[in-house]
């Protein structure tokens, strides 16, 4: 069953304040605000060690903040776990590959859904739920019998993202989603994230690829060293001055 979005379906923001997060000596975060609002596809851009992951992490309930809060719309959660994330629709895609090799695509694009979906429902209208929602990302009708170690590591990603879109969520989240796609993948997915902020749900989205993130996002976040250099608008900045906010203005210079 596809979930009907209508007029009613008022999407929350999502806020992240004042976040902080240590794992021992090192700061990973550092007082750090986030706020995605609805019908916005908002990136968060950094280099390896700016805290992305971390933010991501927090945002899905997997990490506790140290300091901070966390709030979807005027309720702010005390204790941010992965099932409070579900509750409010919140749907992460970890840059790690999170998949049951030795399980079916149709196990793996539903797990976690509610019991009905996974079990009560005929295998025939299972296997046909899953198989669409990979055939949006893919283009192709894959055997939703197959077993996921048997696939490539692109239709692993894919298995993963059509798992997070199953879960019809509010805010998705793609912690470099795209970087295992080939063009036709990365287009497929980026028309899932537009139709996702058309419809006025959230998409945060995390990228290496600057050109990437040029063309999807509305808004841009800039992370070093676990802090927010600046948040802006589209049209609002330019590659350049993107690489020199995650890098610093001396290193930026020397194009490094």
């Amino acid at each position: 069953m596809t979930r009907e979005w209508t007029e009613a379906d008022k999407v929350a923001t999502v806020s992240l304040e004042g976040i902080h997060k240590r794992f021992g000596r090192t700061t990973a975060l550092a007082g750090v605000d986030f706020s995605c609002r609805p019908g916005e596809v908002h990136s968060l851009l950094g280099e390896n060690g700016s805290g992305k992951s971390t933010l991501v992490k927090i945002l899905a309930g997997v990490l506790t903040p140290d300091q901070g809060r966390v709030t979807v719309g005027e309720d702010e959660i005390t204790r941010f776990t992965p099932q409070v994330a579900k509750t409010h629709r919140i749907a992460t895609v970890f840059q790690e590959v999170l998949v049951a090799p030795n399980c079916s695509i149709t196990t793996n694009v539903l797990l976690g859904q509610h019991p009905w979906l996974r079990w009560r429902q005929p295998r025939r209208e299972r296997h046909a739920r899953a198989e669409h929602l990979l055939k949006r990302l893919t283009g192709v009708s894959l055997d939703p019998q197959t077993l996921v170690e048997d696939l490539s590591l692109m239709r692993r990603h894919q298995v993963a993202v059509a798992r997070a879109l199953a879960a019809e969520p509010d805010t998705l989240v793609l912690d470099e989603s795209t970087a295992a796609l080939d063009l036709d993948g990365r287009d497929r997915l980026f028309e899932e994230i537009r139709a996702l902020a058309d419809r006025g749900g959230i998409a945060v989205f995390i990228s290496h690829r600057l050109d990437e993130v040029m063309e999807i996002a509305d808004r841009v976040t800039v992370l070093r060293s676990g802090e927010v250099v600046d948040t802006l608008a589209r049209d609002h900045y330019d590659m350049a001055e993107l690489l020199e906010l995650m890098s610093g203005p001396d290193v930026a210079r020397a194009g490094l």
